[in-house]
């Protein structure tokens, strides 16, 4: 199978773990505090729907993020709970079985609503601040520019701010792992930890590459709108969120099919350059862990196919 011909995989890093995702089912492998390896998994369930508004351009990006940050969301929610449960205790460990209904209830919807008021936060306070800048810089051209700035600002300041502290640093490394143990995959060769320790910690689909898109794609939309009176502004970026996210993820997936060609590949530096804040070095043993969870996904995977194409035939 040549390298274009691979399934494509996504992932996420969790608390001392790393979820993949594949066409059936999502899967997590995260390292108790016994160094016993827990697995998470979920099949990948889609509304008739959804499916089909997700082979729209533009459309399909927003169905996508809605889908991540649900499904991420449960099953960041199950490593940290695992993690910090004994192994040994029993009680607490049915305690957890007990509340996975509500979990699975909720835990979707605060992922979603988190994503929201974040993107939010993200996209009025720049525009509030820079209206501040008026008197200055009246024009819509430099408003807007001036807005992009701080927000690119605000981004990396809190990426930075947060990756200091030893828990998001952790996750970081996680999230490296996550890359390498991809990138090992399309490259074709076999899944050691020496293999893909080899590989880039840095991924041309990651979701912070999208991040800073939103920024870059948000400085040409809101070109088209004008920046005042100030209750107009804010009305805009809020109409324009979904434009803004629809276009980024079409551009995501453009600079990916790009990433083998000269020249055209430097289209995608950017986002790579966000993710030497968002990831970092793992050491062998997440990449470990970063591997059985991708491995435990292509077993499903594999059974999961097998098993549609028998439906198939029958």
């Amino acid at each position: 199978m040549s390298k274009s011909q691979k399934p494509i995989y996504g992932g996420q890093a969790v608390v001392e773990g790393v979820m993949f995702g594949g066409k059936y089912h999502y899967v997590t492998a995260v390292r108790r505090k016994d160094h016993s390896i827990d697995y998470f998994q979920i099949p990948r369930k889609t509304n008739p729907l959804l499916r089909k508004l997700k082979k729209v351009p533009f459309l399909r990006g927003i169905i996508a993020i809605i889908e991540a940050s649900a499904n991420g969301s449960k099953h960041l929610n199950f490593s940290s709970e695992r993690y910090d449960v004994d192994p040994k205790d029993d009680a607490a460990i049915k305690e957890q079985e007990v509340s996975k209904l509500t979990m699975y209830l909720g835990v979707a919807a605060v992922g979603v609503i988190s994503f929201i008021i974040g993107k939010f936060a993200f996209t009025l306070v720049p525009a509030l601040l820079a209206e501040l800048t008026r008197p200055i810089f009246p024009s819509d051209a430099a408003q807007v520019i001036i807005e992009s700035v701080i927000k690119l600002f605000l981004l990396l300041s809190y990426i930075y701010l947060v990756s200091l502290t030893p828990l998001i640093k952790r996750v970081f490394q996680y999230h490296g792992a996550e890359h390498k143990v991809i990138n090992t995959f399309e490259s074709g060769v076999p899944l050691t930890v020496e293999n893909v320790q080899a590989h880039s910690r840095l991924h041309y689909r990651c979701g912070s590459s999208f991040i800073l898109f939103t920024v870059i794609v948000g400085l040409f939309v809101y070109m088209l709108v004008p920046t005042s009176p100030l209750w107009l502004r804010i009305v805009d970026r809020l109409l324009l969120i979904p434009v803004v996210l629809g276009i980024s993820f079409e551009v995501l997936q453009f600079t990916n099919k790009l990433r083998d060609i000269p020249v055209l590949k430097y289209l995608g530096l950017p986002g790579l350059w966000l993710q030497l804040l968002t990831t970092k070095e793992p050491d062998d043993e997440q990449v470990e862990v970063a591997i059985l969870s991708f491995q435990e996904l292509l077993k499903k995977e594999t059974e999961s196919e097998a098993l549609s194409k028998n439906e198939e035939i029958i």
